[in-house]
């Protein structure tokens, strides 16, 4: 799916949070937004996901207006990763990923074999297959954050919105979701994901969209965007950035006690 945002305003309570924001993304893209807290990123993404209404502006799914969808209609294109998820119930894997078919049913409609098959792709996709009878409670922080990614590729969307995927997970789960994240361009998934590690965006977003103060400031491959002074004045803290060749991947290094995100 391509996405095109055109001059998007949106306030809480008469404060401005995204102001004339304009951005592109290409289908297939693997788009990172990066930014300081309170920067609006997670609004960015709920406008996008038709959570939120845009105040101005308009958001585009391959040319048509978003808003021209109904609700029902963007469940079954658009499937979202938020920061925090919580089961109220004691459901194994399986059961929470084949609440990502509803949208693709009726009120009294049940599973066929074309919902099994979403399903067991995206258990497969995320390797949760032997997971898939477990109680979703039992499991760890990096082990349900993959199962609620499975329940958004269930509905097989076109496109992922994903806010702070790897937040608060540790080195061996942050680099297994990303990985599998990337791999979802294969798939035919446009993803756009908010995220806190700059490192992490360096390496596996084809563009960067840095923002600052409900606006994009600057947009591009990572080695154009994540530089030394487009941190330093965007963050507000003094790093050392370096290339590595040959991919020309970004690390970024933090001075003396400075930290970023």
């Amino acid at each position: 799916m391509k996405v095109d945002i055109k001059n998007l305003k949106f306030a809480y309570n008469g404060r401005d949070v995204l102001r004339n924001l304009d951005l592109s993304i290409d289908k297939n893209e693997f788009i990172g937004i990066v930014g300081p807290n309170g920067s609006g990123k997670t609004t960015l993404l709920k406008n996008i996901g038709g959570v939120l209404e845009p105040g101005e502006g308009e958001i585009y799914f391959d040319g048509k207006l978003l808003r021209s969808f109904s609700s029902k209609q963007i469940a079954t294109m658009v499937g979202a990763l938020q920061q925090e998820n919580h089961v109220g119930f004691d459901f194994t894997v399986r059961e929470v990923v084949e609440m990502g078919r509803f949208p693709h049913l009726s009120r009294f409609e049940r599973h066929d074999a074309d919902d099994d098959r979403a399903v067991e792709w995206a258990l497969s996709v995320t390797d949760l297959e032997s997971f898939s009878d477990r109680y979703v409670n039992q499991l760890s922080g990096g082990e349900k954050q993959r199962v609620f990614l499975a329940l958004a590729l269930a509905q097989e969307p076109d496109l992922l919105l994903l806010d702070e995927p790897t937040s608060s997970l540790d080195i061996n789960y942050q680099i297994k979701i990303m990985e599998t994240v990337c791999g979802l361009k294969q798939e035919g998934i446009t993803v756009i994901a908010a995220i806190h590690d700059l490192n992490l965006a360096a390496h596996y977003a084809d563009r960067i969209a840095m923002m600052s103060e409900g606006r994009i400031k600057v947009l591009g491959e990572p080695c154009q965007v994540l530089t030394q002074r487009n941190i330093s004045e965007t963050f507000g803290v003094d790093v050392e950035v370096k290339n590595s060749d040959p991919r020309d991947l970004v690390h970024i290094f933090p001075r003396r006690t400075a930290s970023i995100g």
